[in-house]
């Protein structure tokens, strides 16, 4: 127990002092991010330094044919995925879709841990894609986005963590200080990472069920109920009472028995929003 409460104060004073570790962003993405913010960038442009990267390329011609996103004619170019799909989208699309980079294992004890975490990560942006489909206001591909960083801090706590076997051993006290400290890890990560304020937002108060911003729905309400729906019918699944007095489902006028599939009536939309983060 002290070599974990150790552990966990190193973590807090790494964070409060800014020494800790923070996940940066592949090349690609912080190209793209940084192109965009450009007012003279053209669809040429940004093409030019996607096209460096060729599985990167494969992907998002890939997403702009899929059925959540393509149009009468097929897209052909990733100059013509940039013109149809916009700047931005395209920016946040690219983000996501690199992600995956980030949560890959150094070593066997991580690999199981990372590899869990992103399946529930894509999981929650997939239906947050979804559910962000059937309200104003909110865009799907930053929605989708949201889902997918939502347990971002988690990833600087799993790699000190490596460090100390004892505690990669002890699922229940990593547990414990995963949902103590990521929040606040995550907020930091994305704040580094000069994300807008509403994409910070989201791992900082996600887990706070009793939330009820004044505006909204937002991308918070979105990914909340993404995150508590994906708990249906595991042993993380809360109980109905206390999921009826969560704000955000009212918010997005979501019926808390109604899982994502079944807002559409072929249920297909969650699969395509999945599908877009298997592999080539």
């Amino acid at each position: 127990m002290v070599e974990q409460e150790a552990f966990y104060n190193n973590v807090l004073s790494e964070l409060e002092d800014g020494t800790l570790v923070l996940p940066t962003l592949p090349e690609v993405a912080l190209k793209v991010r940084d192109v965009v913010d450009d007012p003279d960038v053209t669809a040429k442009d940004l093409a030019e330094i996607i096209t460096t990267d060729a599985a990167l390329a494969a992907r998002l011609l890939k997403v702009a044919n899929s059925a959540l996103y393509r149009g009468r004619v097929p897209v052909e170019s990733v100059q013509m995925a940039v013109s149809r799909l916009g700047l931005t989208m395209v920016r946040n699309l690219v983000t996501s879709l690199v992600m995956e980079q980030m949560f890959q294992a150094t070593s066997n004890r991580l690999e199981k841990r990372l590899k869990a975490l992103w399946e529930q990560s894509t999981d929650v942006a997939a239906r947050s894609q979804v559910l962000a489909s059937k309200q104003a206001g909110i865009k799907t591909d930053e929605a989708m986005l949201a889902g997918l960083i939502h347990n971002i801090g988690v990833l600087p706590i799993l790699l000190k963590a490596e460090d100390c076997p004892t505690l990669l051993q002890d699922s229940a006290v990593l547990d414990n200080i995963i949902a103590n400290l990521h929040p606040r890890i995550g907020e930091a990560i994305l704040k580094s990472w000069k994300f807008t304020d509403e994409l910070v937002a989201v791992p900082a108060e996600h887990s706070n069920l009793l939330r009820n911003s004044k505006n909204g729905p937002d991308l918070v309400d979105v990914v909340q109920v993404a995150v508590l729906q994906s708990h249906t019918n595991t042993d993380q699944a809360y109980d109905p009472s206390i999921l009826h007095s969560v704000p955000a489902f009212a918010k997005l006028g979501i019926d808390t028995e109604i899982s994502v599939t079944e807002l559409d009536e072929d249920s297909e939309e969650y699969a395509e929003a999945l599908a877009l983060f298997a592999a080539m």
